[in-house]
């Protein structure tokens, strides 16, 4: 316990945000309930603890409202939009709030609905990269984060949605901007302002295509959450923009991060990338192993109910609580030799999409594209590198994001 207390938990640290396996390593042996004075929070580390809180129904999801009550009056009026729609968001709720959310936006967005997007998702994928093909010809330098990993999953979410391709640019900056506030708690007034106004024009854009469905129904999951009705029960106008938010949000931002992060990690081990590319049988398993080896969500935030004793220490009602999903993904007590990525592990089931009921009700999706788009890659280019040294690599200054903002690489066929 002595040697912890000298830990200067740092997770702004650009040393952390590269590789924050050390430190996590460190926590988890040491000290594996951590409180940490920079985040006034708990920091939970080991596999065990992690998936014991997802279950534990006296620790709270529901922690945006909290934090806005506490705001003052006119900092609070800077951020209204956010405050209106992300606290009808399922993620920021509880029971019954959570229960009733999820069981209406499940009617539509559910795993064969889901599914059916494998054609397009193969389509977009081929698109994407004939795309870069036609502007690099064989060999050549590209960002895989822009050129590839961030517009796929954004457009898979969007013609889900129905939203027009086009719309690609002003989408993914909408989105970017919002992360400004979900991803980090602590921030600058100039983020504040810059998430608010992104949440107010995707808000308005959504508000567009919804009176638009209402008048000109269509075969997309939009049209469907407009007409939804289960016993009476419908989606308010607010709950309805705030779930379609959280739709495309949530469906291309994580993902972009988990096949980008899924490629470098590759790339650090080249016989399991040829692995993939020669046997793409393996697809299923390799892809359950990239989110468990370097997973794109950091951590989740939850808040203590009831007071309660965990591994000697006290979590008292208020306090918030950081599981750190990968953290628990590399926990030697749930896998052998975890620091290696061995792409047909079979090992304990990963934590990266959460667990128990605040699961991510899109991970069926996240999982395709990877089982889609690795491969794909992989196979496109025989030659995949590094463009710069991988200690150059600038990384989302975040604790929920785990990715990069560029991954630039030398590529040839």
């Amino acid at each position: 316990m002595t040697a912890v207390a000298a830990l200067d938990f740092r997770p702004d640290a650009p040393e952390f945000l590269a590789d924050p396996f050390p430190v996590y390593r460190r926590l988890r042996e040491e000290d594996p309930v951590h409180w940490s004075p920079r985040l006034k929070s708990w920091v939970l580390t080991r596999y065990d603890d992690i998936k014991a809180v997802c279950l534990d129904k006296e620790i709270s999801s529901d922690r945006l409202r909290p934090f806005f009550a506490t705001l003052p009056g006119p900092e609070a009026a800077r951020i209204g939009e956010i405050m209106r729609y992300l606290t009808h968001w399922m993620v920021f709720r509880d029971p019954p709030e959570h229960t009733r959310l999820r069981r209406l936006t499940s009617k539509v967005f559910h795993v064969q609905s889901m599914h059916a997007m494998r054609p397009v998702a193969e389509e977009l994928t081929e698109w994407l990269l004939e795309k870069i093909r036609a502007r690099i010809g064989d060999s050549g330098e590209i960002d895989f984060v822009a050129d590839f990993a961030g517009p796929l999953p954004a457009l898979v979410i969007m013609a889900m949605l129905g939203v027009p391709k086009e719309e690609l640019v002003k989408v993914k900056r909408m989105s970017d901007e919002m992360a400004l506030f979900i991803g980090s708690s602590r921030m600058s007034g100039e983020k504040y302002d810059v998430a608010e106004r992104a949440t107010r024009e995707m808000a308005g854009f959504f508000l567009e295509l919804i009176q638009d469905r209402r008048k000109n129904p269509k075969t997309d999951l939009l049209s469907q959450l407009v007409n939804l009705e289960d016993g009476g029960d419908r989606l308010t106008e607010d709950e309805l923009v705030a779930t379609c938010i959280l739709l495309l949000f949530a469906g291309h931002e994580t993902t972009t991060n988990h096949i980008a992060n899924g490629l470098l990690s590759l790339l650090r081990f080249p016989a399991e990338l040829n692995a993939l590319r020669e046997q793409p049988e393996i697809a299923q398993r390799a892809i359950e192993e990239l989110l468990r080896y370097d997973g794109p969500s950091g951590a989740q935030v939850r808040v203590v109910k009831v007071e309660q004793e965990m591994r000697g220490r006290i979590l008292k009602p208020g306090d918030r609580v950081f599981i750190m999903l990968n953290a628990a993904n590399r926990d030697p007590e749930a896998y052998d030799d975890p620091d290696r990525l061995m792409l047909q592990r079979k090992d304990v089931p990963h934590l990266t999409f959460g667990f128990g009921m605040h699961i991510c009700l899109g991970f069926p999706l996240a999982r395709m594209e990877g089982q889609i788009a690795l491969p794909a890659v992989a196979r496109h280019w025989k030659n995949i590198a590094l463009a710069a040294p991988e200690a150059k690599l600038e990384w989302l200054n975040s604790l929920v994001f785990r990715g990069m903002k560029a991954l630039p690489l030398s590529v040839s066929r």
